[in-house]
């Protein structure tokens, strides 16, 4: 058996419930929708936690490559699937207005939370040369005077961390 990201189940939600609505919220723009689908994904990572393999990426790209299959497979048979909580025994959500207005929030800032949420994952090095090459559309060039290395470095750590993230969303 694998690593257990959800050893500590809260802690594990505290830490990247935020990043899981803003992806998911940005993909399906609806608040109830979102709610629902977060839901399933926790409940989803819960019952997949033995299959977790930490050399391929964060906890938090695990999550939310687990969001992403959940969203596609809702927009596949129109609706959000239920049955995994049933199976977990976990209630069904009825969000309270503050929880929806949080949602809305979430969803509205959610491009900039789900880019930082992607790069939090991977080394310093690379996640600077990832935000400013990719982001910021930054020079090559520019980029390895401030970090002080060669053009050749920052398009490795560029090209590693793309790979990473790409691994990371089972892309």
């Amino acid at each position: 058996m694998g690593h257990d990201p959800l050893s500590d189940g809260a802690g594990f939600y505290r830490r990247h419930e935020r990043a899981v609505v803003a992806f998911v919220g940005s993909m399906v723009r609806d608040p109830e929708v979102t709610v629902d689908a977060v839901a399933e994904t926790f409940a989803r990572a819960y019952e997949s936690r033995s299959t977790y393999r930490p050399e391929l990426g964060g906890e938090r790209a695990w999550v939310l490559g687990i969001a992403r299959h959940v969203v596609l497979a809702a927009w596949r048979k129109g609706r959000v699937e239920s049955e995994m909580r049933a199976r977990l025994g976990m209630r069904t959500l009825r969000p309270s207005a503050e929880t929806l207005a949080s949602v809305e929030e979430a969803v509205l800032e959610s491009e900039a939370a789900v880019v930082q949420a992607w790069l939090s994952d991977l080394p310093e090095d690379q996640r600077e040369a990832v935000r400013r090459r990719v982001l910021g559309d930054e020079d090559y060039d520019a980029i390895a005077r401030d970090l002080e290395c060669s053009p050749a470095v920052v398009r490795q750590r560029v090209s590693r961390g793309i790979a990473t993230l790409r691994r990371g969303l089972g892309s």
